[in-house]
C-alpha cells in the first residue's frame, strides 16, 4: 500500500471510506486482500476508530468483508456472483430503459450527450478512475424519465459492485470503442423513440460485458473456480 496519506481531521470516517472505496475499485487494493487496520491507521495518520468506521461503511456497502476476530479483507466475488451483478443490470436497466424512452424530453437528451462527451474524454485521456463513475451516470441519465426512484437505488448498489469490472473491461480488454459507439447508438434509439432496438441493444451491451469479463476473469484466476 502506499505510503503518505495523511488527511485533515475533518469528517475522517467519511474522507477515508472515500480514498478506500476508489482504492478497491480502481484494483489497488485487490480482491481478497487481507486489510490491516493498525497498518491503514498508520498509512492515514489517524487513530484505528475512523479506520474502524470507515470499513464498517465499506462493509454495508459490500466492498469489504469483516468477520468477528478475523479482521476484514477486500470482498472477492466468485464468477457466478460477478455473473449475477450484470444479470441484475440487465433486469433492472432494460426496464428502466423501456419506461424512460417515451418520457424523455430535450433536456434529458441534452444531459445525457454532455455526459456522454465527458466520457469520451476520458476515454481519451486514459483517465481510468472515471470511467466507472462516468459510466453510471450516463446510464442513469438515460433512465432519468422513468421516474422509479426505488429501482434507481437498487441499481446504484448494483452498480458499486459492477465498478470495478467496468474498469477491467474498458482498459483491459480494450473496449472503449465499443462502448462509445453502443453508448451513442443508446442515445439515438431513444431519441427515435425506437422502443425495441434501444432495449435490445442495452441487453446485449451489458451481457457482451458479462461474457468478456468471465471469460477474463477465469483466465486469471484459474480455470476450476466458480
Amino acid at each position: 500500500m502506499k505510503s503518505n496519506r495523511a488527511i485533515e481531521r475533518s469528517s475522517l470516517p467519511d474522507v477515508i471510506a472515500d480514498d478506500l472505496r476508489e482504492r478497491i475499485l480502481s484494483g489497488e487494493m485487490a480482491e481478497g486482500e487481507t486489510i490491516r487496520q493498525e497498518a491503514l491507521a498508520k498509512e492515514y495518520d489517524v487513530s484505528r476508530m475512523p479506520i474502524r468506521e470507515a470499513l464498517k461503511r465499506l462493509d454495508s456497502e459490500g466492498l469489504v468483508q469483516l468477520a468477528a476476530n478475523r479482521g476484514a479483507s477486500v470482498t472477492k466475488h466468485s464468477l457466478r456472483e460477478i455473473g449475477e451483478i450484470f444479470d441484475l443490470r440487465v433486469l433492472i436497466e432494460v426496464d428502466l430503459f423501456r419506461r424512460a424512452i417515451p418520457a424523455m424530453t430535450s433536456t434529458d437528451f441534452s444531459r445525457c450527450e454532455a455526459i456522454l462527451e465527458e466520457m469520451e474524454g476520458s476515454y481519451d485521456a486514459d483517465d481510468v478512475g472515471k470511467w466507472g463513475a462516468l459510466n453510471f451516470k450516463y446510464h442513469a441519465a438515460l433512465y432519468a424519465a422513468a421516474d422509479r426512484k426505488l429501482t434507481n437505488e437498487l441499481l446504484q448498489g448494483i452498480s458499486l459492485h459492477a465498478d470495478r469490472y467496468v474498469r477491467m473491461h474498458l482498459s483491459v480488454m480494450k473496449q472503449r470503442e465499443p462502448a462509445r459507439k453502443e453508448h451513442r447508438d443508446l442515445l439515438a434509439m431513444a431519441q427515435a423513440r425506437d422502443i425495441e432496438r434501444g432495449c435490445a441493444l442495452l441487453s446485449q451491451h451489458i451481457s457482451r460485458t458479462k461474457d468478456q469479463l468471465l471469460q477474463l476473469v477465469a483466465e486469471n484466476r484459474g480455470a476450476t473456480e466458480i
